[in-house]
């Protein structure tokens, strides 16, 4: 068995960022971009009013109240061609341009207007209620870094900065291949020793939420044969994920018949909890990733290496996702293997992150799975761990698509 790291930093060495492609802005959600992204106007474009009310020289309003000659308007969309001159306004509205010659906003608010003439009731500052130009952003400087990405707040400010196309990592194509007589798909008619088959649905979905494009191969019998024939569908995938039949069992048979087309293993057996049994090597020019087949166990070794594996086939560095908690209850000592407790996770009274292991870790137990906000990381041989130590955990994303 190797360490997680280990297996870790060998699937990622396999993997390289995948080639750009042009999508238009509305496409663009959830995307990584492929490189800088500079804006290609400045916003404001130039000094506009903040608030509506009147433009004027701050030196005019020092001392209050004072009556100005109100010279003309500049409402959003339009501007007032003159200068303001001693002793005049303008009106102005949110979004209008400033007036040349003028400094400060006085709002409406304070002015009372009488005809060609308003009464000013505030004493003004230079600059007050004023966005100069180019205060959000510049025209031809950078607003995202390459290896972002987009999120709705960000499709805003492309969109704000007049990018309407974008270049973007092509999205990672994963071909899912599940394994056994036993699995059903959901709704058909079980044997008598049948079970309904998930993870071939929870790994397309999975593979969405990371930004991929999900192969779903269908459920392959225990024949080589049969294996042979629907792992021909995986040819031109990024990555081949499989499940079930990678450890060495009389019925498993995916590793025998991978290494039949060709496949060069780099190991199989990774120290850990849940997820001892699982497989990696290179089928000619693609991946393959053996997962267990229980699935707790899939979609945990999913989070852990393929989700690295799609940082680095989008440009980004993988990791990053592990923090401390407070520990919520006691904990035995570990064995030799890494082990990863689903937890649910919360805030104590001071906000602090506290992790409470759930009461059964059965790797066969999706209940519990959906459950748990995220995992408790006990290293290979940790001794005993009380209630209030602080742990490494991983938290589940919250959002929609989230594991």
């Amino acid at each position: 068995m190797i360490p997680v790291e280990q297996a870790q930093k060998q699937i990622c060495a396999a993997f390289r960022p995948l080639p750009a492609e042009q999508v238009g802005l509305a496409e663009a959600l959830g995307r990584v971009l492929a490189e800088e992204v500079t804006a290609r106007v400045s916003h404001p474009p130039f000094a506009v009013s903040a608030m509506d009310g009147y433009a004027v020289r701050a030196a005019d309003v020092a001392t209050v109240p004072v009556r100005l000659k109100l010279v003309g308007t500049a409402p959003a969309g339009g501007h007032y061609e003159g200068r303001v001159g001693p002793g005049e306004a303008v009106r102005i509205l949110t979004g209008g341009p400033l007036p040349e010659g003028a400094d400060s906003i006085v709002i409406q608010e304070n002015a009372r207007r009488d005809g060609d003439s308003v009464e000013l009731t505030a004493a003004a500052e230079p600059g007050r209620h004023i966005r100069p130009q180019g205060q959000d952003f510049e025209a031809g400087k950078p607003i995202f870094r390459a290896g972002t990405r987009m999120t709705v707040r960000d499709i805003g400010l492309a969109a704000a900065a007049n990018r309407p196309w974008l270049k973007v990592r092509r999205r990672p194509r994963v071909a899912i291949l599940s394994t056994g007589d036993e699995l059903s798909m959901p709704g058909e008619p079980l044997g008598p020793a049948g079970i309904v088959g998930s993870n071939g649905l929870a790994l397309s979905a999975f593979v969405r939420a990371c930004g991929g494009e999900p192969v779903d191969l269908g459920i392959a019998r225990d024949d080589s044969g049969v294996l042979a024939e629907m792992l021909a569908g995986a040819a031109g995938a990024d990555l081949l994920l499989t499940t079930g039949g990678a450890s060495v069992g009389d019925h498993d048979l995916v590793q025998e018949t991978l290494q039949a087309q060709g496949m060069k293993l780099a190991f199989w057996k990774i120290a850990m909890r849940p997820g001892k049994p699982v497989m990696f090597g290179q089928l000619g020019s693609t991946p393959v990733l053996g997962l267990p087949g229980n699935p707790v166990s899939a979609l945990v070794c999913s989070l852990l290496f393929v989700k690295p594996a799609f940082a680095v086939m989008e440009g980004r560095a993988p990791g990053g996702e592990t923090e401390t908690a407070i520990l919520g209850s006691d904990l035995k000592a570990n064995d030799q293997r890494q082990d990863y407790l689903r937890a649910r996770l919360g805030r104590d009274a001071e906000g602090k992150l506290v992790a409470h292991p759930l009461a059964r870790q059965d790797s066969a137990m999706m209940a519990f799975l959906a459950q748990a906000d995220g995992l408790v990381i006990r290293p290979p041989h940790a001794p005993a761990a009380k209630a209030g130590e602080i742990v490494p955990v991983i938290r589940f994303p919250s959002d929609l698509l989230g594991i």
